[in-house]
């Protein structure tokens, strides 16, 4: 049995049918071929699958495809899709915000293998979007559904408190 679905993926409308019970991260991976959304854990607890939906980090792998139906999707994809575009689309985090937390990333060398990153920019980008200046604890609380095996977290919480610093003095300048 299938069923219709119809999103906004990274801006842009996408109509499909999909079997009853696909996965929204098979969705994306499997048909749009998004594959910087990846899977380890399949229940949720790894953060490596998440995306924003209608401007809410969310687990891909727990929701089903049709859950999405009629709503606004981002993946790690979407972050130069929305920084190369004039007009921002809906449900889209700020393109700022964006590339403040990517450079964040970098500097600090809050990435390594690169399996984990798309997942903890995602949620350093949520983060930052709901709490423009966290604590060090808040970021550790906000961050620990995202796990890494490189990196020992000390340059992923670098890199987001540099990212909020940033977008902290970004809004202050507004």
């Amino acid at each position: 049995m299938t069923e219709s679905l119809e999103l906004h993926v990274n801006g842009e409308r996408i109509v499909a049918e999909v079997e009853a019970g696909t996965l929204l991260i098979d969705f994306l991976r499997k048909e749009l071929h998004l594959t910087g959304t990846k899977e380890a854990c399949s229940i949720g607890i790894c953060g490596l699958c998440t995306v924003f939906l209608n401007g809410k980090t969310v687990s891909s792998c727990l929701m089903p495809a049709v859950f999405a139906n009629g709503g606004h999707l981002f993946t790690a994809e979407g972050l130069q899709a929305v920084m190369d575009r004039d007009d921002v689309p809906e449900g889209a985090p700020d393109p700022k915000l964006w590339r403040i937390v990517q450079e964040s990333f970098v500097e600090c060398e809050g990435l390594q293998c690169g399996i984990c990153t798309p997942g903890q920019v995602m949620s350093a980008v949520g983060l930052l979007k709901e709490n423009h200046r966290p604590t060090v604890d808040e970021i550790r609380h906000f961050m620990a559904g995202n796990l890494c095996r490189c990196t020992g977290y000390q340059s992923i919480i670098r890199a987001i408190e540099l990212a909020a610093e940033r977008w902290g003095q970004e809004h202050a300048a507004v």
